[in-house]
């Protein structure tokens, strides 16, 4: 019987798994609540095979129950109106998060707070497994299963074989006494646990940056490695392979917890793309779904428009009435604060890739990027950075969409948006050739009507920062990680003029004189080029 535990916040939902037949708990990440948590948390369940989940219900040192404790009966009622066929257990719980951070920083792993409360769900459904195997809790039937019955005849060819429940739970104990003490030789009883939490992390803790268009330049560990499974392979034999290319710490915990988590499900032949940085639960995952026919991949770079996307979308498969009527659509989600009701979802279309499976519907696709956007919010702190510069999200985001598009690493990123900030200031114009040109592609993509650059730079555009003081109408693209902390922690410099010269360069001056000298030294090529 497959479990899922929900650690229900008002910001997070902490999630776990186990299977109930090994009585071991996985932490599985978190899910943001911004409106769509719902349909995150019944995306989860189809792909684990599951409709059971323990939810824990917050209780005070007392023992009582608390304001949070009728928020979470709210959601749990809200989940099985969602999903109607959900089996709903509440497992009674106090002070699991602080439980859960202390066990991660035993473990001297790095963690933030998705972790904690991933942890936490695994504290509970770690409890609520202990209580079943002490059989305070019944095993939940399944629902197609029929109620027992008296009967003369055998049950099947295996009682008559004399594999009776008896000897089969004792077959069962062995198993897990084994698995369990091969983790305690593997690190010592002391800190097995800790030591074996460690072994599952990625090889290499290496910040990859969000920008995937030049992989020359990507540090070692962030550049994927071929790695081939064969027909026939065994786990041991994948297993011992992984380590052996440097992708996994250990083989014999990949093994364990193939084994305690993914026994029933086959590991694909193929040939597959892995950088250093994956967790073993994650390199599983696409050891089993990776090389299904009905995955694809999907990618889009930090700096696309929404035109990009939906060609993408479309070169896909999807039908352009499909694509437009899913970008046409409404969304309900936090990150669409402020956004005016008549703009595109330009700057919300979140650079990452992705899995889905063929038959995903555009909606789905959508949501999902807005998801990831909503963690990177999050995680950054970018709601309250944005306002500390008077900025609501819709005008931070705006302003980043910018920032990607005019300059590539990170400190020149922050350097730039320093620039912006004080020509906001100074109620002067942006000066943004980049956003003209966004302009000329919204309104003339042909150039039939604007052929030179003076007559570009004149269009009469809400996103044309040479004429128009301010930030622009909206986003002209979606910024990826890096220009979204850059518009939110812009750098301490006093520059007000900037140019990337013609040898890739970025070129920044105090005053017009020295820009139009850096000009006439590093950009008479680039600068000269039409919009």
């Amino acid at each position: 019987m497959k479990v899922i535990a929900l650690d229900v916040g008002a910001r997070r939902i902490g999630v776990a798994r186990a299977d109930s037949s090994v009585h071991i708990a996985v932490p599985h990440g978190y899910i943001i609540v911004d409106g769509d948590e719902m349909n995150e948390i019944a995306r989860f369940a189809r792909v684990y095979g599951s409709n059971l989940f323990v939810i824990g219900l917050p209780r005070n040192n007392q023992g009582m129950e608390t304001a949070q404790t009728t928020y979470v009966r709210n959601f749990a009622k809200a989940l099985k109106e969602y999903l109607p066929d959900a089996k709903i257990r509440f497992q009674d719980e106090s002070l699991t998060s602080v439980e859960a951070e202390r066990r991660l920083k035993a473990s001297g792993r790095r963690y933030d707070r998705g972790d904690i409360d991933a942890e936490a769900a695994a504290i509970i459904l770690q409890d609520f497994l202990d209580e079943l195997k002490d059989n305070k809790i019944k095993d939940a039937p399944s629902k197609a299963a029929p109620k027992a019955q008296k009967s003369s005849k055998p049950t099947s060819s295996k009682a008559t074989r004399g594999d009776s429940p008896k000897s089969e739970k004792k077959s069962h104990f062995l198993r897990n006494f084994f698995i369990v003490l091969a983790i305690l030789l593997l690190a010592g009883a002391g800190g097995a646990y800790a030591l074996y939490l460690s072994a599952l992390g990625p090889v290499s803790e290496v910040s990859c940056p969000d920008n995937s268009e030049d992989e020359a330049s990507l540090p070692a560990d962030c550049k994927t490695i071929t790695f081939t499974i064969n027909e026939g392979d065994s786990v041991s034999t994948v297993a011992n392979n992984l380590a052996g290319a440097g992708l996994i710490k250990n083989s014999l915990v990949f093994q364990i917890y193939y084994a305690l988590n993914y026994r029933d499900q086959a590991i694909k032949a193929g040939d597959y793309e892995f950088p250093k940085t994956l967790s073993v639960d994650e390199i599983i995952h696409r050891l089993i779904e990776g090389a299904k026919d009905n995955v694809f991949s999907f990618t889009i770079l930090p700096g696309e428009t929404i035109a990009d996307v939906k060609k993408k979308l479309i070169e896909q498969g999807y039908t352009s009435e499909a694509v437009e009527a899913a970008f046409n659509k409404t969304y309900e989600s936090g990150i669409f604060e402020g956004k005016p009701e008549d703009t595109s979802l330009e700057g919300y279309v979140f650079g990452e890739t992705y899995e889905f499976y063929k038959d995903e519907s555009v909606e789905n696709i959508l949501e999902t990027t807005f998801a990831q956007l909503n963690k990177i919010i999050e995680k950054n702190d970018l709601v309250a950075k944005f306002k500390s510069h008077n900025l609501n999200l819709y005008q931070g985001i705006t302003l980043a969409s910018i920032i990607q598009k005019e300059a590539k690493s990170l400190e020149d990123q922050k350097i730039v948006s320093q620039i912006f900030y004080t020509r906001l200031a100074n109620h002067t114009t942006l000066g943004s050739d980049v956003t003209v040109e966004y302009a000329l592609n919204l309104i003339d993509p042909n150039r039939t009507t604007y052929k030179s650059n003076s007559e570009a730079l004149s269009i009469d555009s809400p996103y044309n920062t040479r004429k128009y003081p301010g930030l622009p109408y909206g986003p002209i693209c979606n910024p990826g990680e890096n220009a979204l902390i850059a518009a939110a922690e812009p750098a301490d410099t006093d520059y007000y003029f900037f140019l990337t010269g013609d040898d890739g360069k970025m070129y920044y001056s105090n005053t017009a004189a020295e820009h139009n000298q850096n000009i006439r030294s590093h950009c008479q090529e680039l600068c000269s080029t039409d919009l």
